[in-house]
């Protein structure tokens, strides 16, 4: 068995691809309109993809504050500034629970929390 890919409900689709393609780095595989009211996007490759599901009918999106999704990255402090160039907020951190890890949230548009990660 394998991982397909973790699906998230969005407020706003084209808000969402931006954040998923210009700040967590996973490129556009396919776009889909089931209907005029319902669009999906599969964006990353690999064990990384996810899917956006947006319908217009029902935007309303809550996500717990303790779910979250992590992307790891080459370099946390790199991360942290691209983060803050984009006007973004840092939600909390960094952390480094051990020698070998760092870490640090932000929240995507529709307030699900997004770590980067790097393995030191």
């Amino acid at each position: 068995m394998s991982f397909c890919w973790t699906t998230i409900q969005v407020k706003d689709m084209k808000e969402s691809l931006e954040f998923y393609e210009n700040i967590v780095g996973l490129k556009v595989k396919q776009k889909i309109e089931i209907s005029p009211e319902v669009e999906i996007a599969f964006l990353g490759e690999g064990e990384t993809q996810v899917e956006l599901i947006h319908d217009k009918e029902n935007s309303d999106v809550e996500y717990d504050e303790k779910i979250s999704l992590g992307f790891k990255v080459d370099s946390l402090d790199e991360k942290i500034k691209f983060i803050k160039g984009k006007n973004l907020e840092v939600h909390s951190g960094p952390f480094q629970p051990n020698p070998s890890t760092s870490f640090f949230f932000v929240q995507d548009p529709n307030g699900l929390k997004i770590q980067f990660v790097e393995e030191i």
